[in-house]
């Protein structure tokens, strides 16, 4: 009984043996290449699989996703002799497990290698300014080399990103007096052109106050012209319209007679007040004489009569 039951134990377990070896289960983006006989058989994708036991073998299984390696840092010469340390990372896919499998023995290492390789010569052609600048295009150089060696590899370079550059310590502290320089520079360049921005617009604005002083001035020294024109005009218009009322005045009956009244009443009024505007008055020959005063008065107000009509037709 004991002897039956080990051979029943022991056929199980190669039962089970056999159906491990001939059931297999490829998860999804994975792939796994078979051998038949120590020869390239098939490339097992997603999905179950029946193979043939102990002549069928699973050799290589490859990951179908995208990978990241990182490539370790390394001092690179730039093209003005200056060392700098450069890191970055490597982004690759398997799209043919059979060439990745036969192709090359071991493709992450590879392309590691060619990678710092690669971005040695790269970094080798440009200035130690033009490296932090120039990344994207570093980048781009270095998947295109990579691409073209990976190719029949059966491996697809997707990107490469540099992490960090890193100059000494001696470079890092001139670059850095270097960009303080650079802004003192750009600071004292900005405010002269203020400065001066300034000053311009402080002259065009004094420039604009005289031109509209003086534009002032000449409306003001018009204004009061036509002003006082206008005021002569008016006195000229008002006297000569007053000579021409007296002498309307006149030739009405009556008239004369009034003139004299009021020729004797302003000679009187104003002979007052000559009076009173000081003690001591010298007085004329004939200021006792009101009618030969009132007489001459009379002279020159017909003579201004005669004149008047004479004009105005």
């Amino acid at each position: 009984m004991a002897s039956g039951t080990l051979v029943v134990l022991i056929l199980a377990l190669l039962v089970l043996y056999v159906i491990a070896k001939t059931a297999v289960v490829v998860p999804q983006q994975s792939a796994y290449v078979v051998e038949r006989l120590g020869k390239y058989s098939a490339t097992l994708n997603a999905g179950f699989h029946i193979l043939l036991p102990f002549i069928d073998t699973i050799r290589y299984r490859h990951s179908l996703k995208e990978v990241a390696i990182d490539i370790p840092e390394q001092v690179c010469i730039t093209r003005d002799n200056v060392q700098v340390s450069v890191d970055g990372v490597l982004y690759l896919k398997v799209l043919n497990p059979e060439r990745a499998s036969y192709g090359i023995s071991d493709y992450h290492f590879a392309l590691s290698q060619l990678a710092q390789t690669t971005l040695r010569s790269e970094i080798g052609k440009i200035e130690l300014d033009r490296t932090f600048e120039e990344r994207t295009n570093i980048n781009i150089q270095v998947v295109n080399e990579l691409d073209k060696a990976s190719e029949p590899w059966g491996v697809k370079v997707l990107r490469y990103e540099i992490k960090n550059i890193t100059p000494p310590k001696d470079v890092l502290n001139a670059m850095e007096k270097q960009m303080r320089a650079e802004r003192e520079k750009r600071a004292l360049i900005l405010t002269s052109e203020g400065e001066r921005d300034a000053a311009i617009n402080q002259a065009e604005g004094e420039k604009q106050q005289v031109i509209k002083a003086s534009e002032a001035r000449k409306q003001q020294q018009i204004n009061e012209a036509e002003g006082a024109a206008s005021a002569i005009l008016a006195i000229a218009q008002a006297t000569a319209e007053g000579l021409h009322k007296v002498a309307d005045t006149i030739r009405v009956p009556g008239g004369q007679e009034a003139v004299q009244l009021r020729v004797a009443e302003q000679y009187i009024a104003k002979f007052g007040e000559l009076a009173k505007a000081g003690t001591t008055l010298v007085l004329p020959a004939s200021v006792s004489d009101v009618g030969s005063m009132i007489a001459l008065a009379m002279s020159a107000v017909r003579q201004t009569g005669q004149t008047s009509p004479s004009k105005s037709s």
